[in-house]
Protein backbone atom coordinates (compact mmCIF):
# COMPACT_ATOMS: atom_id res chain seq x y z
CA UNK A 1 0.00 0.00 0.00
CA UNK A 2 1.58 3.29 -1.13
CA UNK A 3 -1.14 5.63 0.08
CA UNK A 4 -2.39 6.20 3.62
CA UNK A 5 -4.85 8.66 5.16
CA UNK A 6 -5.27 9.69 8.80
CA UNK A 7 -7.69 12.20 10.29
CA UNK A 8 -7.07 15.18 12.53
CA UNK A 9 -10.22 16.61 14.13
CA UNK A 10 -10.44 20.40 14.11
CA UNK A 11 -13.32 22.49 15.39
CA UNK A 12 -11.97 25.56 13.64
CA UNK A 13 -9.72 26.08 10.68
CA UNK A 14 -6.33 27.04 12.20
CA UNK A 15 -5.41 29.05 9.12
CA UNK A 16 -8.77 30.72 8.48
CA UNK A 17 -8.84 29.08 5.05
CA UNK A 18 -12.39 27.95 5.55
CA UNK A 19 -14.69 28.66 8.50
CA UNK A 20 -16.74 25.45 8.25
CA UNK A 21 -13.92 22.89 8.58
CA UNK A 22 -14.41 20.26 11.26
CA UNK A 23 -11.91 17.61 10.19
CA UNK A 24 -8.67 17.48 8.25
CA UNK A 25 -7.74 14.25 6.48
CA UNK A 26 -3.98 14.10 5.98
CA UNK A 27 -2.81 11.87 3.14
CA UNK A 28 0.69 10.50 2.58
CA UNK A 29 2.00 8.82 -0.55
CA UNK A 30 5.17 6.76 -0.65
CA UNK A 31 7.79 7.81 -3.20
CA UNK A 32 10.56 5.53 -1.99
CA UNK A 33 13.41 5.20 -4.53
CA UNK A 34 14.65 1.90 -5.96
CA UNK A 35 18.28 2.68 -5.07
CA UNK A 36 20.23 4.70 -2.51
CA UNK A 37 20.25 8.35 -3.71
CA UNK A 38 23.65 8.88 -2.06
CA UNK A 39 25.32 6.51 -4.55
CA UNK A 40 24.80 8.96 -7.42
CA UNK A 41 26.92 11.59 -5.68
CA UNK A 42 30.03 9.62 -6.66
CA UNK A 43 29.39 9.98 -10.40
CA UNK A 44 30.88 13.46 -10.65
CA UNK A 45 30.20 13.96 -14.36
CA UNK A 46 26.50 13.15 -13.91
CA UNK A 47 23.87 15.38 -12.38
CA UNK A 48 21.87 14.37 -9.33
CA UNK A 49 18.19 15.29 -9.31
CA UNK A 50 16.24 14.88 -6.08
CA UNK A 51 14.25 11.65 -5.96
CA UNK A 52 10.92 13.46 -5.87
CA UNK A 53 11.62 15.28 -9.14
CA UNK A 54 12.58 12.36 -11.38
CA UNK A 55 9.15 11.94 -12.94
CA UNK A 56 5.78 13.68 -12.86
CA UNK A 57 5.06 16.60 -10.56
CA UNK A 58 3.68 15.06 -7.38
CA UNK A 59 1.34 18.03 -6.88
CA UNK A 60 -0.61 17.00 -9.97
CA UNK A 61 -0.56 13.32 -9.03
CA UNK A 62 -1.79 13.92 -5.48
CA UNK A 63 -4.38 16.55 -6.30
CA UNK A 64 -6.30 14.13 -8.49
CA UNK A 65 -6.26 11.43 -5.81
CA UNK A 66 -7.30 13.89 -3.10
CA UNK A 67 -10.27 15.03 -5.16
CA UNK A 68 -11.30 11.39 -5.56
CA UNK A 69 -11.03 10.92 -1.79
CA UNK A 70 -13.06 14.07 -1.17
CA UNK A 71 -15.79 12.84 -3.52
CA UNK A 72 -15.80 9.45 -1.76
CA UNK A 73 -16.20 11.14 1.63
CA UNK A 74 -19.24 12.92 0.26
CA UNK A 75 -20.79 9.82 -1.25
CA UNK A 76 -20.15 7.73 1.87
CA UNK A 77 -21.78 10.23 4.20
CA UNK A 78 -25.48 9.98 5.08
CA UNK A 79 -25.50 13.79 5.19
CA UNK A 80 -25.71 15.70 1.94
CA UNK A 81 -24.14 17.82 0.70
CA UNK A 82 -20.62 17.41 2.10
CA UNK A 83 -18.12 20.18 1.56
CA UNK A 84 -14.41 19.49 1.07
CA UNK A 85 -11.33 21.34 -0.15
CA UNK A 86 -8.02 19.76 -1.14
CA UNK A 87 -4.54 21.24 -0.66
CA UNK A 88 -1.16 20.17 -2.01
CA UNK A 89 1.14 23.17 -1.50
CA UNK A 90 -1.67 25.35 -2.85
CA UNK A 91 -2.26 27.27 0.39
CA UNK A 92 -0.32 28.02 3.59
CA UNK A 93 -1.16 24.61 5.09
CA UNK A 94 1.45 23.31 7.53
CA UNK A 95 1.35 19.76 6.23
CA UNK A 96 4.10 18.27 8.39
CA UNK A 97 2.82 19.24 11.86
CA UNK A 98 -0.73 18.43 10.79
CA UNK A 99 0.38 15.02 9.50
CA UNK A 100 2.17 14.34 12.79
CA UNK A 101 -0.94 15.32 14.75
CA UNK A 102 -2.99 12.97 12.56
CA UNK A 103 -0.60 10.07 13.20
CA UNK A 104 1.05 9.69 9.79
CA UNK A 105 4.49 10.09 11.35
CA UNK A 106 6.57 12.63 13.24
CA UNK A 107 8.77 15.54 12.29
CA UNK A 108 12.34 14.30 12.44
CA UNK A 109 15.39 16.30 13.36
CA UNK A 110 15.74 17.18 9.67
CA UNK A 111 12.27 18.86 9.99
CA UNK A 112 10.69 16.48 7.46
CA UNK A 113 8.08 13.89 8.27
CA UNK A 114 9.30 10.39 9.18
CA UNK A 115 7.04 7.36 9.02
CA UNK A 116 7.67 4.02 10.70
CA UNK A 117 6.27 2.40 7.56
CA UNK A 118 7.79 4.53 4.78
CA UNK A 119 10.78 6.22 6.39
CA UNK A 120 11.44 9.72 5.05
CA UNK A 121 9.84 9.18 1.63
CA UNK A 122 6.34 10.63 1.93
CA UNK A 123 4.50 13.28 -0.05
CA UNK A 124 1.77 15.01 1.92
CA UNK A 125 -1.60 16.46 1.02
CA UNK A 126 -4.73 17.49 2.93
CA UNK A 127 -8.50 17.32 2.61
CA UNK A 128 -10.37 19.90 4.71
CA UNK A 129 -13.98 18.89 5.22
CA UNK A 130 -17.05 19.93 7.19
CA UNK A 131 -17.62 16.28 8.10
CA UNK A 132 -17.13 15.47 11.79
CA UNK A 133 -14.76 12.50 11.46
CA UNK A 134 -13.21 10.48 14.32
CA UNK A 135 -9.55 11.50 14.79
CA UNK A 136 -6.52 9.21 14.76
CA UNK A 137 -3.93 9.27 17.51
CA UNK A 138 -0.89 11.50 16.96
CA UNK A 139 2.52 9.88 16.40
CA UNK A 140 5.33 10.21 18.94
CA UNK A 141 8.89 11.26 18.07
CA UNK A 142 11.12 8.22 17.49
CA UNK A 143 14.39 9.94 16.55
CA UNK A 144 16.00 9.29 19.94
CA UNK A 145 19.67 10.25 20.10
CA UNK A 146 20.27 9.77 16.35
CA UNK A 147 21.73 12.77 14.53
CA UNK A 148 22.64 11.17 11.20
CA UNK A 149 20.56 13.67 9.21
CA UNK A 150 22.18 16.63 10.98
CA UNK A 151 25.75 15.43 10.50
CA UNK A 152 25.52 14.56 6.81
CA UNK A 153 24.33 17.97 5.60
CA UNK A 154 27.00 19.29 3.18
CA UNK A 155 26.33 22.97 3.95
CA UNK A 156 25.68 22.62 7.71
CA UNK A 157 22.16 23.94 7.28
CA UNK A 158 20.94 22.57 10.63
CA UNK A 159 21.52 25.04 13.42
CA UNK A 160 20.25 22.48 15.93
CA UNK A 161 17.97 19.43 15.90
CA UNK A 162 14.62 20.39 14.37
CA UNK A 163 16.02 23.78 13.27
CA UNK A 164 16.83 24.28 9.59
CA UNK A 165 18.43 27.42 8.17
CA UNK A 166 16.82 27.32 4.72
CA UNK A 167 19.30 29.87 3.40
CA UNK A 168 22.02 27.20 3.62
CA UNK A 169 19.92 24.28 2.38
CA UNK A 170 20.93 22.90 -1.04
CA UNK A 171 17.29 22.17 -1.86
CA UNK A 172 16.48 25.85 -1.32
CA UNK A 173 19.59 27.11 -3.11
CA UNK A 174 19.10 25.01 -6.24
CA UNK A 175 15.31 25.30 -6.48
CA UNK A 176 13.84 28.31 -4.70
CA UNK A 177 16.79 30.74 -4.72
CA UNK A 178 16.55 32.95 -7.81
CA UNK A 179 19.89 34.74 -7.67
CA UNK A 180 23.57 33.91 -7.69
CA UNK A 181 24.62 31.14 -5.31
CA UNK A 182 27.23 32.30 -2.79
CA UNK A 183 30.73 30.96 -3.34
CA UNK A 184 30.85 29.19 0.03
CA UNK A 185 28.06 26.82 -1.04
CA UNK A 186 29.23 25.90 -4.55
CA UNK A 187 31.77 23.20 -3.72
CA UNK A 188 29.49 21.54 -1.11
CA UNK A 189 26.71 21.39 -3.71
CA UNK A 190 28.80 18.85 -5.61
CA UNK A 191 26.85 17.41 -8.54
CA UNK A 192 23.38 18.11 -7.10
CA UNK A 193 21.54 20.06 -9.79
CA UNK A 194 18.01 20.07 -8.38
CA UNK A 195 17.42 19.54 -4.68
CA UNK A 196 19.21 17.36 -2.15
CA UNK A 197 18.21 14.08 -0.50
CA UNK A 198 21.13 13.56 1.90
CA UNK A 199 19.29 14.12 5.18
CA UNK A 200 16.36 12.00 3.97
CA UNK A 201 18.44 9.17 2.54
CA UNK A 202 20.56 8.64 5.65
CA UNK A 203 17.60 8.25 8.03
CA UNK A 204 17.74 4.82 9.76
CA UNK A 205 13.97 4.50 9.54
CA UNK A 206 14.34 4.01 5.79
CA UNK A 207 15.18 0.37 6.51
CA UNK A 208 11.42 -0.11 6.69
CA UNK A 209 10.77 1.84 3.49
CA UNK A 210 9.63 0.21 0.27
CA UNK A 211 10.01 1.19 -3.37
CA UNK A 212 7.09 3.26 -4.61
CA UNK A 213 4.62 1.41 -6.81
CA UNK A 214 2.98 4.61 -8.05
CA UNK A 215 3.85 4.51 -11.76
CA UNK A 216 3.74 8.30 -12.21
CA UNK A 217 6.33 8.71 -9.44
CA UNK A 218 8.73 6.00 -10.63
CA UNK A 219 12.03 7.52 -11.69
CA UNK A 220 12.54 8.02 -15.42
CA UNK A 221 15.70 6.35 -16.63
CA UNK A 222 16.99 9.52 -18.30
CA UNK A 223 16.69 11.51 -15.06
CA UNK A 224 18.50 9.12 -12.72
CA UNK A 225 22.07 10.12 -13.63
CA UNK A 226 21.96 12.47 -16.64
CA UNK A 227 25.33 13.50 -18.11
CA UNK A 228 26.26 17.06 -17.16
CA UNK A 229 27.63 17.82 -20.63
CA UNK A 230 24.34 16.81 -22.19
CA UNK A 231 22.36 18.97 -19.76
CA UNK A 232 24.62 22.01 -20.22
CA UNK A 233 24.08 21.83 -23.98
CA UNK A 234 20.27 22.03 -23.75
CA UNK A 235 18.74 25.16 -25.20
CA UNK A 236 15.55 26.52 -23.68
CA UNK A 237 13.22 24.60 -25.99
CA UNK A 238 15.04 21.31 -25.37
CA UNK A 239 15.03 22.00 -21.62
CA UNK A 240 11.28 22.52 -21.59
CA UNK A 241 10.69 19.41 -23.67
CA UNK A 242 12.92 17.18 -21.57
CA UNK A 243 11.40 18.25 -18.24
CA UNK A 244 7.80 18.74 -19.35
CA UNK A 245 5.32 17.73 -16.68
CA UNK A 246 7.93 17.53 -13.94
CA UNK A 247 9.12 19.79 -11.12
CA UNK A 248 12.50 20.68 -12.69
CA UNK A 249 10.86 22.74 -15.41
CA UNK A 250 9.53 25.30 -12.94
CA UNK A 251 12.94 26.77 -12.08
CA UNK A 252 13.46 27.87 -15.67
CA UNK A 253 16.32 27.36 -18.07
CA UNK A 254 18.74 29.96 -16.66
CA UNK A 255 18.60 28.73 -13.06
CA UNK A 256 18.87 25.17 -14.28
CA UNK A 257 22.05 26.01 -16.22
CA UNK A 258 23.37 27.85 -13.16
CA UNK A 259 23.06 24.63 -11.18
CA UNK A 260 24.51 22.43 -13.93
CA UNK A 261 27.53 24.71 -14.33
CA UNK A 262 28.26 24.54 -10.61
CA UNK A 263 28.17 20.75 -10.86
CA UNK A 264 30.51 20.86 -13.86
CA UNK A 265 32.90 23.07 -11.93
CA UNK A 266 32.92 20.43 -9.19
CA UNK A 267 33.32 17.53 -11.61
CA UNK A 268 37.03 17.93 -12.32
CA UNK A 269 36.26 16.82 -15.88
CA UNK A 270 38.25 19.14 -18.17
CA UNK A 271 36.61 17.60 -21.24
CA UNK A 272 33.49 19.57 -20.29
CA UNK A 273 35.27 22.95 -20.54
CA UNK A 274 34.38 23.64 -24.22
CA UNK A 275 30.68 23.32 -23.43
CA UNK A 276 31.09 25.77 -20.55
CA UNK A 277 32.95 28.25 -22.76
CA UNK A 278 29.88 28.35 -24.97
CA UNK A 279 27.86 29.58 -22.00
CA UNK A 280 30.07 32.64 -21.44
CA UNK A 281 27.90 34.46 -23.98
CA UNK A 282 24.55 33.45 -22.49
CA UNK A 283 22.00 36.23 -22.02
CA UNK A 284 21.60 35.56 -18.29
CA UNK A 285 24.22 36.81 -15.80
CA UNK A 286 23.33 33.79 -13.64
CA UNK A 287 24.64 31.51 -16.36
CA UNK A 288 27.65 33.62 -17.36
CA UNK A 289 28.78 33.99 -13.75
CA UNK A 290 28.70 30.29 -13.03
CA UNK A 291 30.37 29.53 -16.35
CA UNK A 292 33.27 31.76 -15.25
CA UNK A 293 33.46 30.01 -11.89
CA UNK A 294 33.38 26.55 -13.48
CA UNK A 295 36.10 27.40 -16.00
CA UNK A 296 38.26 28.80 -13.21
CA UNK A 297 38.22 25.32 -11.69
CA UNK A 298 38.61 23.36 -14.92
CA UNK A 299 41.11 25.33 -17.00
CA UNK A 300 44.82 25.89 -16.55
CA UNK A 301 45.92 29.44 -15.71
CA UNK A 302 47.01 30.37 -19.24
CA UNK A 303 43.82 29.17 -20.89
CA UNK A 304 41.68 30.93 -18.32
CA UNK A 305 43.66 34.17 -18.71
CA UNK A 306 43.13 34.08 -22.48
CA UNK A 307 39.39 33.57 -22.01
CA UNK A 308 39.33 36.50 -19.58
CA UNK A 309 41.01 38.78 -22.08
CA UNK A 310 38.36 37.96 -24.65
CA UNK A 311 35.28 38.21 -22.43
CA UNK A 312 35.89 40.70 -19.61
CA UNK A 313 36.08 43.75 -21.89
CA UNK A 314 32.51 43.22 -23.07
CA UNK A 315 31.00 42.08 -19.75
CA UNK A 316 28.32 44.55 -18.59
CA UNK A 317 27.18 42.84 -15.40
CA UNK A 318 29.16 43.76 -12.29
CA UNK A 319 28.53 40.44 -10.56
CA UNK A 320 29.90 38.48 -13.52
CA UNK A 321 32.84 40.86 -13.77
CA UNK A 322 33.57 40.18 -10.11
CA UNK A 323 33.52 36.44 -10.82
CA UNK A 324 36.25 36.99 -13.43
CA UNK A 325 38.33 39.04 -11.00
CA UNK A 326 37.96 36.54 -8.18
CA UNK A 327 38.86 33.61 -10.42
CA UNK A 328 41.93 35.39 -11.80
CA UNK A 329 43.18 36.09 -8.26
CA UNK A 330 42.62 32.51 -7.11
Amino acid sequence: MDWMAHTLARRADPLALWSEVKSIVMVGVNYGPASDPLEALGARSAGVISVYARNRDYHDVMKGRLKTLAAWLGSASPRQPVQAKVFVDTAPVMEKPLAAAAGLGWQGKHTNLVSREFGSWLFLGAVFTDLDLPPDEPEADHCGTCRACLDICPTRAFRAPYRLDARRCIAYLTIEHKGHIAAEFRAPIGNRIFGCDDCLAVCPWNKFASVSREAKLTAREDLQAPALGELAALDEAAFRQRFAGGPVKRIGHARFLRNVLIAIGNSGNRALAPIVVGRLSHASPLVRGMAVWALGRLCDAQTFSELAQTHTAREVDEYVAAEWRNALRA
